[in-house]
Formats: C-alpha cells, sequence, structure tokens
C-alpha cells in the first residue's frame, strides 16, 4: 500500500463523533446536559452541572448567561377553545411564546421547514387569552417557553424549558414533507407532546410524572436525502 493510499484513506474513514463540552469550562458534558442562554449573542450554549448552577446566582456573570430550568408545568384549570386560538391569529397547530427580556416584549415563533418562524403577536391578543393565566405568571424571561398545540378540537398549553423548543423546530425541520409535514412527523410530534405532557407538573394539584423522557435530547437521526441536517438547540439562534 503506497503512501497516497494511506493517505486517502484518513478521509474515507468515519470519525468518531467529537463529545460535547461545557463552553464555560470545557468539561465534557453527558448527552443531557443543561443549556445556557447568553443574553447577548442570543443563542443556546452547552453547559456542566456546576456552571449552570452558577449561572443560577444572582449577579453571575454580569447576568450575561441565565440557566435553563427543568421544570415543566401544565394547568389544567386554564383551558383554551377556538376563540382563544383564533384570537392569538396563529396559523398553524403548534407555536411556542417566550419574552425577550433585552426587548421587553413577547415572540411567537412556530415550527416550519425553514426553522422557528415568528408569527405576528398582538400583545392585547395575548393578554386576553394568556395573560392572566398561572403559567404565564410564573413564565421566566428568555429561558422558558409556553407551548400550545391544537389538534383539531383539542388544545393544550405547558410552560417548558426553552431549549426543548428548539428541539422540536429541529426536528420538524429534518422529517418535515408535503404541504402538511408528512405521517413521520406528525408521528414525531405525537411523541414530543406525549413525553410533555408525562414530565409536567400539575400546578392545581403539585403531582408530577416521575417518568424519564423519551423524547431524545440534542439527537437527530440522519438527514433525509435532500434536506439539511438542522442545528442542535446549542447552536439555535434566539430572536
Amino acid at each position: 500500500m503506497t503512501a497516497a493510499t494511506v493517505g486517502l484513506r484518513r478521509f474515507l474513514t468515519e470519525r468518531p463523533p467529537q463529545p460535547e463540552q461545557c463552553e464555560l469550562c470545557a468539561v465534557v458534558v453527558p448527552e443531557d446536559h443543561r443549556h445556557l442562554v447568553d443574553t447577548e449573542q442570543r443563542a443556546l450554549v452547552c453547559a456542566c452541572t456546576a456552571c449552570a448552577l452558577l449561572m443560577q446566582q444572582p449577579g453571575a456573570a454580569a447576568g450575561r448567561f441565565r440557566a435553563v430550568p427543568a421544570r415543566y408545568l401544565t394547568d389544567p384549570g386554564h383551558r383554551l377553545d377556538e376563540r382563544a386560538w383564533e384570537a392569538l391569529r396563529i396559523p398553524v397547530g403548534v407555536v411556542f411564546f417566550f419574552r425577550n427580556a433585552a426587548l421587553d416584549r413577547l415572540v411567537a415563533l412556530y415550527p416550519s421547514p425553514a426553522g422557528a418562524t415568528e408569527s405576528e403577536l398582538e400583545p392585547a391578543a395575548f393578554d386576553e387569552v394568556l395573560g392572566g393565566s398561572r403559567l404565564a405568571a410564573l413564565l421566566e424571561p428568555d429561558v422558558e417557553a409556553l407551548l400550545l398545540r391544537r389538534d383539531g378540537d383539542a388544545f393544550e398549553c405547558h410552560l417548558v424549558p426553552i431549549d426543548v423548543c428548539y428541539e422540536l423546530v429541529g426536528r420538524m425541520r429534518l422529517l418535515w414533507q408535503g404541504f402538511d409535514g408528512g405521517a413521520e412527523a406528525r408521528a414525531a410530534l405525537d411523541a414530543f407532546f406525549d413525553d410533555v405532557r408525562r414530565r409536567a407538573e400539575d400546578i392545581a394539584s403539585g403531582s408530577r410524572s416521575s417518568a424519564a423522557p423519551s423524547w431524545p435530547v440534542a439527537q437527530f437521526p440522519a438527514p433525509l436525502e435532500g434536506v439539511a441536517e438542522p442545528q442542535s438547540p446549542e447552536e439555535a439562534e434566539l430572536p
């Protein structure tokens, strides 16, 4: 075997995936690692447990990094209906809202084949539909979102970590086919919301499921032919 052949084989050999690292201290982190919101760069970054806990302390890093909480909440006492959904003027069946602290305004985004797409939001409409809810009162700026879904005549609303919303955006971008997304994308969407319901704490009763998450964190299947692989949540740019 010639030296040239040996050199070419180096490019044909599949390289093992590089382990993810904490972007603050460079320690290797597990798959289910925490995320921080970089409020200056408007991006999600990976963090080890120690750095995530450090960033939860008042004044840490002058407030640049905010740790994404792990809580999932739902409020059975606050029900949505078709009138409420129409008032929000959401053109699709899934949307998430979060408060951008730097701009001091709410942002509405929904998954699409192009990624996270912003929807026009009337603040008065949000206040009417969700502003008085207990979930909206608990919402932490930049790091949590109100995740809404309409499936036929069924409506649901959950308070979730912001990074799982971008997990969903990436998965839908990867799997979307045709006009309505296709069967695979719909099945992935159902699985995602099944997992959210299992993990959600009922703020009315204080009960919480201990089921382990079935939705993979920061993992995506091989890209479909002709479809670019989506960004992982930590690579997402936040509005």
